[in-house]
This record gives C-alpha cells, structure tokens and sequence, in this order.
C-alpha cells in the first residue's frame, strides 16, 4: 500500500452506500486516505434520502454527483470495496477486494436510510483503524 492507502467505493448506481461510505471515510480519516466512489451505471443524482440522512450527522454531500467506474480508478486503489450490490470491479494482482453486503436504500426514506447509513459508518471505522490508524503521540 502507498503511503496514502486509497479507497475506492463501488455500487451500480453511485447514488446511496458508495456516496455514503466514501462521505464517511472522508469525514473520519481526513486526509489520511485518498477516497473515490463510482458506479457502472450511475444514476442522475445522489440518493436524497442518503443526502438527509448524512446531513442529519453534520455531512454534506449536497454537492456530490454519481461516477462512472473506469479501469484507472480501480488500478489508482489500494482497496476496492463493493458495497452488496452485485456490481464487480476489474480484478488487478495486489489490490485488496471487500464486499460490504449492505441494504439498498434506493426508493427509500431517511428513515430507513438511517440505519444503513449508521452500519456503514461501523464498517468504515473498521477499515480506518486497519489501514490508516492515527498516529499516537
């Protein structure tokens, strides 16, 4: 891994987990982790139940716009991570591939977007503490 570990988040439509997830790690790690999301087939705009949800714990990804996948961002990312929706990455020797099997909140309200965006807030501080810990004094 780089000496700025590289995350990329991926779900079909980049419009609710990946948008989350990479909102997440980007609020808690700062710029300990270099943070991109896409989607093979990415929706107009972000989720706005997604929008609220992570607005309603200080977050704003107003501003935010799905992506398409490319092979380059997959080569520029130490660790790919799916987020359960059935969307693949292309494979390349010594990048780190996670599945986070997490519920859609695609056509929901925030709230039930709520708790999906709470587990993905678990499972990114996992994956900070493993590749990108703060440093102690």
């Amino acid at each position: 891994m780089s000496q700025k570990p590289s995350v990329l988040f991926v779900c079909v439509h980049n419009a609710g987990r990946s948008q989350m997830a990479a909102a997440w790690l980007t609020h808690l790690a700062g710029d300990r982790v270099e943070v991109r999301s896409a989607g093979s087939a990415p929706a107009d705009r972000v989720n706005p139940a997604a929008v609220e949800a992570m607005r309603e714990v200080g977050i704003d990804m107003s501003a935010e716009t799905p992506k398409i996948l490319t092979v380059d961002a997959v080569k520029a990312s130490d660790v790919c991570i799916t987020m359960g929706c059935g969307d693949t990455c292309p494979v390349f020797p010594g990048k780190r591939y996670l599945d986070w099997p997490l519920e859609d909140p695609a056509g929901q309200g925030v709230e039930a977007v709520r708790p999906i965006r709470d587990e993905i807030r678990k499972l990114v501080e996992g994956l900070i503490e493993e590749i990108a810990p703060e440093k102690s004094a």
